[in-house]
């Protein structure tokens, strides 16, 4: 490593790390592409010609729509582990110095052995660019070409050996129905592979992108009726008011993996790659959909935040702030409680008063209060869960910006209950149709606070 770029990230690391505040909300994306998504031609792979962007812009461009926190993760390929050492993230350390207000992680989108694609986030230390360099040349299954390469017992390797890595990355899988042959034939991302890698590294493959990118598809310049797309380029398996059809079917995979008592997580992205202004299908990393996570302003603590779940995603900023407060446990926790105990949850949010990236002022028309029991075992769809009280502006108390409600129930079982919100009269999200315009169908999603009774 040069003098030049020690300088360089020793001054992002003080500059990130310099105010260790208490823990607030701070929206980011985990999945953002650059220049260094390329494509191959004629056996030369050409930087520009999938992601456009130079690191700085797209971090310039997350600071312009509120972001806190982003991770540039570019496609894998062919001996493309030595291209992101020697290029890649020099070029990251020097956008960490330009735009120092955005916390940027490295990693990649990891070309997973056996399934789909996933955002590999690196802990920022001064280790990140050598041990992403290994773990992509040594597992990444478009590194080599080598089919035999392409198994999920690879990625449970991989797994297995980031295990024995400190500070620890994270994985998380991307659009995950994105592959499937059909609303519940999955493919890529199964089911089965989802609960492995969670089984292998519970601390590491942590969950999946509920919200996938790619939104702006009828929003393209000079798009038609046969140049369209589908929200998110999901062909054969819709998703539903811009969410993958695992997070948004009420006892489907999401709830079945939560019903197992599984902590496992969802998160949204912009999957950035050519922004719509410029002719692409994409939106800029919190122009449309933001992640937001419970932490220290702070490298760690949001990865922490990811980590333990301290999280809740939405779109068109119809959210800012959300908290759930169950028994003492907040998103991601746990609440311990009684037989016949009287269990409380009461729900803060704020509903911005501003404008969002397209001018609307987005207001939320409804909450759901989802539950679901928590059986112990696996299963791909989960029966139990159920919207157990959905709240309007009649049933809330508004103050300003903040919105405030509560619900009780008497504890007999375990369980797990999740929020979801939506600026639509829908009761439940509808599948997208081909065309539609992503701004009116917006939705919020928290992730669930378990409840143990004993």
């Amino acid at each position: 490593m040069s003098r030049l770029m020690i300088a360089l990230l020793g001054a992002s690391l003080m500059a990130m790390t310099a105010h260790a505040e208490e823990r607030q909300w701070l929206a980011g994306d985990h999945h953002v592409h650059s220049r260094y998504s390329g494509r191959y031609k004629d056996g030369v792979y050409t930087l520009g010609t999938d992601g456009i962007y130079p690191m700085a812009r797209n971090a310039e461009m997350a600071r312009t729509y509120g972001l806190s926190w982003m991770a540039a993760i570019d496609h894998g390929g062919l001996n493309l582990s030595k291209q992101r050492f020697e290029q890649a993230w020099p070029e990251l350390a020097a956008a960490r110095v330009s735009v120092p207000e955005v916390i940027q992680f490295y990693g990649m989108e990891l070309d997973t052995p056996g399934g789909d694609h996933a955002s590999l986030i690196m802990p920022l230390d001064n280790r990140e660019r050598e041990t992403l360099r290994h773990l992509e040349s040594a597992y990444a299954k478009d590194e080599v070409d080598d089919p035999a390469r392409d198994t999920t017992a690879k990625m449970l390797d991989m797994l297995h050996e980031m295990r024995t890595l400190t500070p620890e990355a994270l994985v998380i899988a991307n659009h995950p129905s994105r592959s499937a042959n059909g609303l519940t034939d999955y493919n890529g991302h199964t089911p089965a592979e989802l609960r492995a890698w969670n089984d292998t590294a519970p601390e590491i493959a942590v969950g999946m992108e509920g919200a996938p990118g790619h939104q702006g598809t009828s929003l393209k310049p000079g798009v038609t009726q046969e140049t369209l797309r589908k929200r998110g380029y999901y062909v054969k398996s819709p998703t539903f008011g811009g969410f993958d059809a695992m997070t948004a079917t009420v006892g489907g995979v999401w709830d079945g993996l939560l019903g197992e008592g599984r902590r496992f997580w969802i998160t949204a992205s912009s999957d950035s790659h050519r922004n719509i202004a410029d002719g692409g299908e994409d939106f800029w990393p919190g122009q449309y959909a933001k992640t937001w996570v419970l932490a220290r302003r702070t490298p760690q603590d949001i990865l922490d935040g990811l980590r333990h779940g301290r999280v809740f995603l939405t779109t068109g900023d119809l959210v800012s702030e959300l908290d759930m407060d169950v028994s003492g446990a907040d998103i991601g926790g746990t609440a311990k409680v009684k037989p016949s105990q009287t269990v409380t949850v009461k729900v803060r949010l704020r509903d911005p008063a501003g404008s969002n990236a397209n001018g609307d002022k987005a207001a939320l028309k409804r909450i759901d209060l989802i539950m679901g029991d928590i059986t112990g075992k696996p299963a791909d769809s989960h029966p139990t869960t159920r919207v157990v009280r959905r709240f309007t502006s009649a049933d809330w108390q508004q103050n300003g910006e903040i919105i405030t409600l509560s619900y009780s129930f008497t504890a007999s079982r375990s369980v797990y209950i999740r929020l979801r919100g939506t600026s639509t009269d829908e009761l439940e999200p509808k599948e997208d149709p081909i065309g539609e315009n992503p701004w009116p169908d917006l939705w919020v999603y928290a992730n669930p606070v378990f409840i143990e009774v004993k």
